[in-house]
């Protein structure tokens, strides 16, 4: 009984973690090749205005060079507004962007430190562009990015518009290895959907969106990056991601830090989720409820598939008296121990730091599945410390 037992669990977990990470992708790959690839759209004879909002907290080492790059991008400067949020910064971060109002950068500044979904709605009465270009102040935009982004609003039936992240690290390209991977693999699925029809999440760190979506009143306790794809196809438009917008994203320096961010990322997100839950009604939305749902529910209940997977594979090495089978299990926990108590400031190898960076990831949603179905609210929290770009 105990075999039977540790099959069944094995099996379903197996599956909810193969589908989630393999069997949707490789579902898009062949949904794709039915459809041609779409060819770049012509740059407009008139592009159409824009206003790039970057909500900031205390970025004072970073927001200079930010600024910099978003004014060094091919955007036409007349047609373009800069406008930063400081969500009630308490370093230089103010005085430093007063010092580009020569250089047409706005300042607004929250009356209270109230997060950045906040920021962004306070920001809405002050925006002038039809289309709303959002960002963070710890990237850097690359100087072809924005014309790319905003050309894919000459498509009617295009409500948001995705950047490409690309994971850097400021000078040792061996940081945070695991951080890099899936970055890499989240922006070809993203590629793949809207090859198929339309992407379910934008980048928190780059994406465009239509004046009108943007300017409804959104909870400051959600995740606004998520639900703009979900906005728009409630308006009948869809999400794209653009390959040549990329964004230049740098990498968490400390396995911990990176654990903290997607514990609160994915509280967000479930939230959001439930929030919009509408959406996963296949009899309403078609196959974005699939997509939906499999993109985002299925990877964020994989864990749990996980951990049902290993608590299989344990009861079948015990049923079995395998010790080898019990060390499949065991060794990848032990070397992901060792990545996370790794000392700090000393760079761990692949063999140590991609385990920890997994067996992290997988802990991560646990522990944000739990505090979601508590209730728990995090309309603010404090900025990931990323390094900076040079």
């Amino acid at each position: 009984m105990t075999g039977r037992a540790a099959v069944v669990l094995l099996a379903l977990g197996l599956l909810t973690a193969g589908y989630a990470y393999f069997g949707y992708p490789i579902v898009l790959k062949l949904l794709s090749l039915a459809r041609p690839r779409p060819a770049a759209p012509p740059e407009p004879a008139e592009w159409p205005s824009i206003s790039v909002t970057v909500p900031a907290y205390n970025e004072e080492r970073a927001i200079a060079a930010t600024l910099d790059a978003i004014l060094a991008t091919d955007y036409p400067a007349g047609r373009r507004q800069i406008l930063v949020v400081s969500d009630g910064s308490t370093d230089r971060t103010d005085e430093i962007v007063r010092g580009y109002a020569s250089r047409g950068v706005e300042l607004l500044r929250t009356p209270a430190r109230g997060g950045k979904i906040a920021a962004e709605n306070l920001a809405r009465a002050h925006l002038t562009g039809d289309i709303v270009v959002n960002t963070d102040a710890s990237v850097r935009i690359a100087p072809g990015a924005i014309k790319p982004l905003v050309a894919r609003f000459a498509d009617p039936t295009v409500g948001v518009a995705s950047g490409r992240d690309v994971s850097v690290a400021e000078l040792d390209r061996d940081l945070n290895v695991g951080e890099s991977g899936y970055v890499g693999y989240e922006m070809k699925v993203r590629g793949l959907e809207t090859r198929v029809g339309s992407i379910v999440g934008a980048s928190g760190c780059f994406y465009a969106i239509r004046r009108e979506l943007h300017l409804s009143e959104f909870p400051p306790a959600l995740s606004r990056d998520f639900a703009c794809a979900l906005i728009a196809r409630e308006h009948g438009y869809r999400a794209v991601s653009v390959d040549e917008a990329v964004c230049y994203v740098p990498r968490i320096r400390s396995l911990h830090g990176e654990y903290r961010r997607k514990v609160r990322t994915l509280v967000r997100g479930l939230e959001t989720l439930w929030y919009k839950r509408a959406l996963l009604n296949p009899l309403r939305y078609g196959a974005f409820a699939w997509m939906l749902a499999s993109h985002k529910l299925v990877r964020w209940l994989a864990p749990w598939g996980l951990v049902l997977a290993g608590a299989g594979w344990l009861l079948l090495a015990a049923a079995l008296r395998s010790w080898p089978l019990a060390a499949v299990c065991v060794v990848p926990l032990v070397l992901a121990a060792a990545g996370w108590w790794w000392p700090e400031g000393r760079h761990a190898p692949r063999v140590v730091s991609v385990p920890a960076y997994v067996v992290s990831g997988i802990v991560a949603a646990l522990d944000a599945w739990l505090r979601a179905l508590r209730g728990e609210v995090n309309a603010v929290w404090e900025p990931t410390k990323r390094a900076v770009v040079s």
